[in-house]
């Protein structure tokens, strides 16, 4: 977010014009004219405005030229007063080392020691002292720092608010990409859907009603052989009956489609809309189990992949199915951001809360160096996890 920017370098800028003005207003309020005062007036004013033609919030933002500017006509001036004797302990250039502070950059990174020499050039001219030089000295030098720091903090404030944003817009891509993955499957259901009535039921009852118009028209002729054909119909009506509760059945169960198909189409959905390299390794053989079973295995799995994504920024997800005769082991391991602390919220205690439903347990866990991996077990003996044959 620049508004932190926005203040902090408005609010610097104001300081060192508030120091320029009250130099110029002491100026001015010097009894008597003087060539040198007209010389003062028109050294500081160039000191003050020259300046700024290079850095003004918002407008221009020439740090180098400022800050050497500043250096040549500020610190000049600086040194000018500061051999003068009857302004001895009275002349500082704290304000103007604060704003060098605050705009420095790897170019102007000489500016430091220059700060540093500035009061001990005075030396060399004037009648100021080895300690007052020294003073003087250490404090423009602890000035610049101050502004360095104030530039460090508006910066990290800047960063914060930049990762808070693009965090937010991952969410929404997040939602966006379950949206569209739930919309996808909704619409590659209806279209499965019919077409499975269109092939399998369309062309038995076009015979039925083709079969009907015949009944129809033999009723009054030959009523014994419209009997045997609505007969015939009766027949062909049980036979469509049980091909349709076939086909209901059939949907109902996904027409028994695997767990490890369920998650190669995941990796490869996920795969596809945010470009994470997802890795699946299979283990075992998987024996049938039931579409809720299925389901609450995949929405941890599709979590754990969101998560990664959501806040441990991870480009890399490794997905571990291991099938025994008695147990299904699930590690889903990714290289994103380490775990500091793991805090249950939600979305975790979710994913625990369904695995444990099917007797397994649930655990998440840092990795050696970067990312996290989730770790599910869940016993395959008993009957309630199978498909009943």
């Amino acid at each position: 977010m620049k508004k932190v920017f926005y203040i902090m370098d408005w609010g610097i800028f104001g300081l060192r014009s508030y120091n320029y003005i009250l130099l110029l207003l002491h100026l001015f309020m010097e009894n008597g004219y003087s060539p040198q005062l007209l010389v003062d007036l028109v050294w500081l004013s160039a000191a003050f405005i020259i300046p700024m033609l290079f850095w003004f919030p918002q407008l221009r933002m020439n740090k180098e030229w400022f800050i050497s500017l500043e250096l040549l006509l500020g610190g000049s001036y600086y040194i000018k007063s500061f051999m003068q004797a009857d302004q001895l302990g009275s002349v500082d250039y704290l304000i103007p080392s604060l704003t060098i502070g605050y705009l420095l950059t790897r170019k102007t990174a000489w500016t430091l020691p220059v700060l540093l020499l500035l009061p001990f050039i005075s030396m060399l001219f004037g009648k100021v002292t080895w300690d007052l030089a020294l003073g003087s000295s250490s404090d423009n030098f602890l000035f610049s720092f101050i502004g360095i720091w104030v530039n460090f903090i508006a910066k990290a404030y800047h960063e914060k608010n930049k990762l808070a944003k693009e965090v937010d817009e991952q969410n929404k891509l997040l939602t966006q990409y379950a949206a569209e993955i739930e919309r996808m499957t909704l619409l590659e259901e209806r279209s499965r859907m019919s077409k499975e009535m269109h092939d399998t039921l369309g062309h038995s009852f076009i015979s039925l009603i083709m079969s009907l118009d015949a009944a129809i028209a033999l009723l009054d002729k030959k009523p014994d052989l419209a009997k045997e054909k609505l007969i015939s119909i009766r027949g062909l009506t049980e036979q469509n009956l049980d091909e349709m509760r076939d086909i209901v059945h059939k949907m109902g169960e996904e027409e028994n489609i695997s767990l490890v198909s369920d998650a190669e189409r995941l990796v490869n959905n996920f795969q596809e809309y945010t470009g994470t390299v997802i890795r699946l390794t299979l283990e075992g053989t998987e024996p049938p189990l039931r579409l809720d079973v299925r389901q609450s295995i995949i929405r941890v799995i599709q979590e754990s992949f969101t998560n990664a994504l959501k806040h441990g920024k991870a480009s890399e997800i490794e997905l571990n199915l291991h099938f025994s005769p008695s147990t299904l082991r699930v590690s889903i391991r990714n290289n994103g951001k380490p775990l500091s602390k793991i805090q249950y919220g939600f979305g975790l205690t979710t994913m625990k809360d369904r695995i444990e439903m099917l007797g397994g347990t649930f655990s998440i866990s840092a990795l050696a160096v970067t990312g996290a991996e989730v770790r599910c077990e869940i016993p395959l003996k008993g009957d309630p996890l199978y498909v009943k044959n």
